[in-house]
């Protein structure tokens, strides 16, 4: 932990996908009835939770190379992006689960009169609707989200909107994540950043990460930080 707690901020900026929600299960069956359409073999859903975190873009990549670096024929990728869309819209929310500790420290956090904002690299389109299917669109003040801006996270640019949006300077607005992505683009922003422990960051351990604080639940994150006035 690289201060010494309470943390003093003035709001909360929080990821989505691997923070909030466990999306993996809505994205790989929708990666699958990509793949079906192309008549390509399904993936399990364990490697396609390794493919999450840079944008749908980039998990389509993942899905038809079957690898985190490998880059499709661009035919193939235009003819899979709009599949992939279709079905990611039919399943959107119907597979997802809210993680344990969320809504209990959304409560906690609205309760000391935390300003919230969801910071998210999905797309506006998809992230509104599932926002409303799991009823958690009422704690955010607003979302800023992966097409909000031309950055997506790791670029700096979406939290500093954030902070704009709320008013709030940025080494101010503590950043909840779960990936280097988010430590990444808060380090840039001039953010203070937690990381949960259950998220994706595309497999790798976020106890390598620079952050401030790595946390088991949001709950816990709550218990670290107190609001400045």
């Amino acid at each position: 932990m690289k201060f010494t707690p309470p943390l003093h901020v003035k709001a909360v900026m929080i990821d989505l996908d691997g923070t909030l929600l466990d999306t993996i299960p809505d994205l790989a069956v929708a990666a699958n009835m990509m793949l079906m359409e192309l008549n390509m073999p399904a993936l399990p859903e364990v490697l396609i939770r390794n493919f999450v975190g840079k944008g749908i873009n980039n998990l389509i990549e993942r899905t038809l190379t079957g690898s985190m670096d490998g880059k499709p024929d661009a035919d193939l990728f235009q003819q899979a992006l709009p599949l992939y869309e279709r079905s990611y819209r039919a399943v959107n929310g119907k597979h997802t689960t809210i993680y344990p500790g969320v809504k209990e420290g959304l409560d906690l956090l609205r309760a000391q009169g935390f300003p919230m904002i969801c910071v998210t690299n999905k797309s506006e389109r998809f992230t509104l609707p599932l926002l409303d299917y799991v009823a958690l669109s009422g704690y955010f003040e607003g979302v800023v989200a992966g097409d909000t801006l031309p950055q997506k996270k790791p670029d700096p640019a979406p939290l500093l909107h954030a902070c704009r949006q709320l008013n709030v300077a940025p080494s101010e607005m503590l950043m909840i994540g779960d990936s280097l992505n988010d430590a990444q683009a808060a380090r840039a922003a001039g953010c203070p950043v937690f990381c949960v422990t259950y998220g994706y960051n595309e497999g790798h351990d976020v106890h390598t990460l620079d952050v401030d604080a790595i946390v088991a639940s949001l709950v816990e994150a709550t218990q670290l930080i107190s609001k400045k006035n």
